[in-house]
């Protein structure tokens, strides 16, 4: 499963590089286009008919090869994803976990592969830690200061869960009580990466107790913390 998502990864990186030179190229020649690469390429199709009056006939056939070359590229990246949501389908703990707010079938699918045993962690914030979703911690004298997030861990799940985190905070209906305040107190930047951590944390204490997910849940520890 991690194969596949490297995999896909990989070609959504290719894919990229493809559209960014098609718009540098195209630039040079005087011709822009809509932001985002499935508006931008659908107004290069639309408007082929314009630039073959505009460009050269080598620019214009070899724009032609590279648009079709993005093409298959999307059909690879389609049929991986299909794989993907199969595994998915099929993963009990995978369906499990996709109940957590801001975890998708991909993030859910390279979070199981990824974690194997949870019970490997002892515990939520070691598994963050493992992600690097933690804060690095410095000081001396028994003065610990908190810095930025250590960014140790695997970079691909942690980039999935903080785009997850930012699409609930962007599009949750009902936020909680936990994710309103800590977007009061704290930057955009900074709350998503909390919000990951949290994700990150009840994933783990899903998997690890065989559990569902409650959004009304509380943990001992936070009410012990409050008492």
């Amino acid at each position: 499963m991690l194969a596949l998502h490297r995999m896909r990864s990989q070609l959504i990186k290719f894919r990229t590089m493809q559209v960014n030179q098609i718009r540098g190229l195209l630039y040079e020649f005087g011709v822009s286009f809509r932001a985002g690469r499935v508006a931008g390429l659908t107004e290069i199709r639309a408007r082929m008919a314009e630039l073959e009056d505009a460009l050269p006939g080598v620019v214009t056939s070899s724009l032609q090869d590279q648009l079709r070359r993005i093409d298959a590229i999307e059909q690879d990246i389609d049929a991986l994803e299909k794989k993907i949501t199969v595994w998915h389908r099929q993963e009990a703990a995978c369906r499990a976990i996709a109940e957590v707010p801001g975890i998708g079938k991909l993030t859910a699918t390279a979070l199981i592969a990824t974690i194997g045993d949870a019970k490997t962690f002892r515990s939520g914030r070691e598994f963050a830690s493992f992600l690097g979703l933690v804060p690095r911690q410095t000081g001396t004298g028994g003065k610990i200061r908190l810095g930025s997030i250590s960014r140790r861990g695997d970079p691909y799940l942690r980039t999935l869960l903080i785009h997850g985190a930012r699409s609930v905070m962007c599009h949750a209906k009902v936020p909680t009580a936990w994710q309103k305040a800590i977007q009061q107190r704290r930057p955009a930047n900074v709350a998503a990466v909390a919000l990951a951590n949290k994700m990150a944390r009840t994933a783990w204490a899903i998997l690890a107790h065989s559990g569902t997910y409650d959004k009304h849940c509380v943990s001992m520890r936070s009410v012990a913390a409050q008492q």
